[in-house]
């Protein structure tokens, strides 16, 4: 069985270490925790990982975030790899900084990102990995908060829900998404 794992956000410097690429964290923290490594090709940089008979292909697109359905679609279609074993990792407003949310389907909820994948594939029925990074920002300065830095008290969390999060993502390809959902996702 195959699954596609895809870590949103943004390539170029001035986007590392923000919080809208914590797709990418998320994906950089398996990669060194698996010990695997990505390596660039069309629409993204992609890793794959064998784990207990699945092969998990793990993508960080290069498309920018508002482009992001093209690298998924795109990967969908060149592994062969159905819907149900999509899982997209994405940063969230609405939820508090570090809870983890995984969800079947959903909205976009106003994220470029998820809205321009659904968008592509004409539905919103894939699985989705909500990473919450809070929504401590002025009114209107929700861009200048998404593409900011983490605080210092976030960073030194960050290490211990990026872990989380890898776990939750093997379990989503191990387990299946109840199971998972039902194991992580507590209050």
């Amino acid at each position: 069985m195959k699954y596609l794992i895809a870590g949103l956000g943004n390539i170029g410097a001035e986007y590392r270490d923000t919080r809208h690429n914590i797709g990418f964290d998320v994906l950089d923290a398996l990669a060194k925790a698996s010990n695997f490594v990505f390596s660039d090709g069309r629409y993204g940089a992609t890793a794959t990982l064998s784990l207990k008979g699945r092969q998990l292909v793990f993508l960080k697109p290069s498309t920018y975030m508002n482009l992001s359905g093209n690298a998924v679609r795109y990967y969908l279609q060149k592994e062969n790899i159905p819907l149900e074993n999509l899982l997209v990792v994405v940063d969230d407003l609405s939820l508090p900084f570090g809870t983890l949310r995984l969800k079947p389907k959903g909205s976009d909820g106003g994220h470029n990102g998820l809205k321009h994948i659904a968008a592509t594939l004409g539905t919103q029925e894939y699985a989705r990995l909500r990473f919450g990074i809070g929504n401590d920002f002025p009114r209107g300065g929700q861009i200048d908060y998404v593409l900011g830095a983490f605080s210092a008290e976030e960073r030194a969390a960050l290490p211990e829900r990026l872990a989380q999060a890898g776990e939750i993502v093997k379990s989503f390809c191990l387990a299946g998404i109840s199971i998972t959902m039902n194991a992580y996702n507590k209050k």
